[in-house]
């Protein structure tokens, strides 16, 4: 019996759902991917970690994901298992102490925060991505980041097969990066956020101010998977993408977006290899223009 067999055998025995040679373009909010050979979404935290320790019983490749809202996925799509939180959505408050399963929507804890007079998450109001996502590579917006308000995560470990907790300070957290981003052996299960009382008025306004500025200065309109690269110390990005005269600069059906620089979006039918294309060319100018190396915030999966 083959790797996979033997994966969707066992996940059959504990209820796990799954889909075979799934297209990935479905599940990345870039709309680009060919297919994985399983998409496994399991109901529950028990059942998430039971179908990691299948598929790494199996010896066969694993990736978790959230919403796909920061992710380029190959044309050739995934050679193993996607592991998806997608069905993980819980939020839960006690006082000020916000709870959220690893693919709860930000957003959505962000709005049941504000309903119950709190603040601190007003800057994730928009961002299309998941609680662990958010945590993995520490998500901040507008002034805001995770490392403000994160108390602690729990994970999953793959090299202990136990289930462990982070405090805050054990995160390592920095620009867009965190002690996840480095361990792929651990899979986030939930986080744990403190905020603060606040006025639901002032809340509110914020969170619609922040709204109005993503919708007015970032490409909504388009898939995309967020802001392709990192801020270079001491500068923005996007406007040196822009001073190099790139903006709306194509590669297939792949875009430098004409709103906003630091975005690439599909224009409709864009490939991978045209996203991969269009990178090299904005690496290449703004090393030439600007003699400084711009890093990928956004992460390729092959």
């Amino acid at each position: 019996m083959n790797s996979v067999a033997a994966v969707k055998k066992e996940l059959d025995k504990i209820g796990v759902a799954y889909v075979e040679n799934a297209l990935m373009s479905a599940h990345t909010t870039f709309r680009i991917g060919g297919p994985a050979m399983l998409y496994i979404r399991p109901e529950n935290q028990d059942k998430l970690v039971g179908a990691a320790r299948i598929i790494q019983g199996a010896g066969l490749p694993m990736v978790t994901i959230g919403k796909g809202s920061n992710l380029l996925v190959s044309d050739a799509g995934y050679q193993g298992a996607i592991l998806s939180t997608e069905g993980l959505t819980d939020v839960s408050i006690s006082e000020n102490i916000v709870t959220c399963a690893c693919g709860a929507s930000v957003t959505g804890a962000a709005v049941i925060a504000r309903d119950r007079g709190l603040s601190g998450m007003e800057f994730l109001y928009g961002i299309p991505g998941s609680a662990a996502g958010a945590v993995y590579m520490n998500a901040g917006a507008y002034g805001g980041e995770i490392a403000d308000i994160l108390t602690s995560s729990t994970y999953y470990d793959m090299e202990t097969g136990a289930v462990a907790a982070l405090t805050a300070a054990d995160h390592g957290f920095e620009y867009r990066n965190s002690i996840y981003r480095s361990n792929s052996k651990r899979i986030i299960l939930s986080a744990v956020f403190e905020l603060k009382p606040g006025q639901h008025a002032e809340i509110r306004s914020a969170m619609e101010d922040y709204m109005y500025r993503r919708k007015t200065k970032q490409p909504l309109e388009y898939p995309s998977a967020g802001s392709v690269f990192k801020r270079y110390p001491g500068r923005y990005t996007g406007q040196m993408i822009e001073e190099c005269g790139l903006k709306g600069r194509s590669v297939g059906g792949a875009q430098v977006s004409e709103k906003h620089a630091g975005f690439i979006v599909n224009r409709g039918g864009a490939t991978a290899a045209d996203v991969l294309g269009l990178i090299e060319i904005i690496k290449e100018a703004v090393a030439h223009k600007f003699g400084v190396e711009i890093e990928c915030e956004m992460i390729y999966l092959a």
